[in-house]
């Protein structure tokens, strides 16, 4: 059994894809397998895979069927007690698993760790905004505006994942948004102060390109959170406000698109659950 798998989804980024496997070939930690899924590609990403032939596992989807299923398909195709996520736009800089894994030797009762990540817009790199800025340990409450887990930064157990569940294949984007919230109510998600992750943005195959309107697939991650998972008392309180901020901002938007009934639903849904938070029982 090897230490890490690697996971990358795939979809029509032959060249990128290319460069992503190189920068985990490249690696100085070397005791991984890498799951490569091609999530319905209809560019020449199928032959841009054969040249790396037995060195990579290959999973392929014969229709395009979103991120949260080609990562969850290299998951389960897994063999590793720690998975590490690698986007196909991305790369790393070769210490980037062997720091990771150095990290859990010396904190075993770590669940997950991240890393800090250059950021390159249109080919130039930028600085992230304070409030881009990641914590460590407690994210939770600073998580529920915006989403401070990177996917390709991040490692974490195996046993995480079969406590808390997989990907959430019903959300087209910030499906990352949804799980890194599920794990930081339970556990802490710590940060390494390295920028090991080379994270490129602003093109348009981006996931907030094709999917504008984000904040509703977050409100879904909310109402799905305040309804299932093990919260606090301040973290429910914490997760309601926000959900009330978010309905507020996108359904007054909606109103203003001429939107009138998906605007009064999004406006109307904070009050379902204050009517609920009372009865719902604490962890």
């Amino acid at each position: 059994m090897v230490a890490v798998s690697v996971i990358i989804p795939t979809f029509n980024r032959a060249i990128k894809t290319v460069r992503a496997i190189s920068s985990v070939l490249y690696q100085r930690f070397t005791d991984h397998e890498i799951i490569v899924v091609d999530d319905g590609s209809t560019d020449p990403t199928n032959e841009a895979l054969r040249q790396f032939k037995d060195r990579i596992h290959i999973a392929v989807h014969t229709t395009n069927r979103g991120v949260s299923a080609a990562r969850n398909t290299g998951i389960a195709a897994s063999t590793a007690p720690l998975v590490a996520f690698l986007d196909s736009d991305d790369y790393w800089l070769p210490e980037k698993l062997s720091v990771q894994t150095a990290f859990f030797d010396e904190n075993p009762h770590a669940m997950i760790c991240q890393t800090e990540e250059t950021w390159i817009r249109n080919g130039k790199r930028v600085n992230p905004r304070n409030r881009h800025l990641k914590p460590s340990g407690d994210v939770f409450e600073p998580s529920l505006e915006l989403c401070l887990v990177s996917p390709s930064s991040v490692m974490l157990k195996r046993a995480l994942l079969e406590e808390v569940g997989l990907f959430d294949e019903d959300l087209p984007a910030c499906e990352d948004y949804d799980l890194w919230l599920r794990i930081a109510c339970r556990y802490p998600v710590f940060l390494i102060r390295q920028s090991l992750v080379v994270k490129e943005g602003g093109h348009a195959d981006q996931l907030s390109a094709r999917f504008p309107g984000m904040d509703r697939f977050r409100i879904m991650a909310l109402v799905k959170l305040l309804q299932e998972s093990p919260l606090s008392e301040s973290q429910q309180k914490t997760a309601l406000r926000e959900l009330h901020r978010k309905c507020q901002i996108y359904g007054t938007g909606c109103l203003k698109r001429g939107k009138k009934a998906e605007g009064a639903h999004y406006l109307k849904l904070p009050s379902t659950f204050e009517m609920l938070q009372d009865k719902k029982p604490c962890f």
